[in-house]
């Protein structure tokens, strides 16, 4: 059996998806992409039929949001609630993991791998690399497609910045992005990722070491690469709400909002889910998620010492 076994491939009948954790927008914006067939913005090829509500006690920001999540899949675009994740597994030729809580995100792969279904896990994949790395021999074990990003990954003016570079070397470069914190996730692993996977995304893998700076609201990672490179994430818990960056080349700088593109941010991602769904491919490798998650526990590291 291949990780592909059980994958569909583009053009025939829309895969049947399910969702596990209905405690963040992820879940409602991911549905009203793939069910909302009027949006100008769908995105064809599945379509969420059922769900496993889940929510985590001991987070407001989870367990105050599913009653509401919840309510809009199911009367808004007909999703199933059913009572467990394997319920869901067995009904679904795919599946998407949205509980906000990276804890249980291991305990959740591991009751549905045996199912055989490609899986997408929303990030971060899991609060550290050890345990981003169990899931992932656990899926080749399985023969389970698995795929972990953020969505500042595929932004569509991140992405088409870093093309734009014409095959040209990074030298480096600057992001700055915002901070939430939350007292159950390590650190950078609740919101800092998305601005660490943005930083590795521009300077490729293959990071030393992570140094942390921080000021008040301030906190500045600076990572810097074998080859002389260095490149760094300002976060700001306060204030603006902003993603964008620096790219740095040896003959000019340009500076890149995340934000100044038509298409919305999710689009991208939905569509590469969809393609792995498909494929069994996943767009990330498991290298370049473990490596995301590698830099999480450093500047963590930095972070409580």
């Amino acid at each position: 059996m291949t990780a592909q076994a059980n994958a569909k491939t583009p053009g025939e009948t829309p895969l049947r998806i399910g969702i596990l954790g209905l405690d963040t927008s992820h879940g409602e914006a991911f549905t009203r992409l793939l069910n909302g067939e009027s949006d100008p913005w769908h995105v064809p090829g599945g379509r969420v039929v059922c769900a496993w509500p889940g929510g985590s006690d001991d987070i407001p920001l989870s367990r105050d949001r599913v009653e509401g999540f919840t309510t809009t899949l199911r009367e808004e675009f007909g999703v199933e609630m059913l009572e467990t994740p394997e319920a869901v597994a067995g009904q679904v030729d795919a599946l998407l993991v949205a509980a906000l809580d990276a804890r249980i995100h291991p305990e959740l792969f591991e009751r549905i791998a045996i199912f055989g279904k490609p899986v997408f896990v929303d990030k971060p994949l899991a609060l550290t690399e050890g345990a981003g790395r169990a899931m992932h021999e656990a899926a080749a074990v399985a023969a389970v497609p698995l795929f972990s990003c953020s969505a500042l990954r595929f932004a569509p003016a991140w992405t088409e910045a870093l093309a734009g570079m014409g095959g040209r070397v990074v030298v480096g470069a600057d992001i700055h992005a915002p901070l939430s914190l939350e007292a159950t996730q390590p650190g950078y692993s609740w919101y800092g990722i998305h601005g660490i996977e943005m930083l590795l995304c521009a300077m490729g893998p293959g990071f030393r070491s992570v140094a942390l700076h921080s000021a008040g609201d301030h906190e500045l990672l600076v990572a810097d690469w074998p080859d002389g490179r260095i490149g760094s994430v300002r976060f700001n818990r306060s204030g603006k709400h902003h993603f964008g960056g620096v790219i740095h080349l040896a003959e000019a700088s340009r500076f890149t909002s995340v934000h100044d593109h038509p298409k919305p941010l999710y689009v991208p991602l939905v569509e590469e889910i969809v393609r792995f769904f498909h494929t069994g491919r996943a767009p990330v490798t498991t290298s370049q998620t473990l490596e995301v998650l590698r830099f999480v526990d450093g500047a963590n590291a930095c972070r409580s010492s």
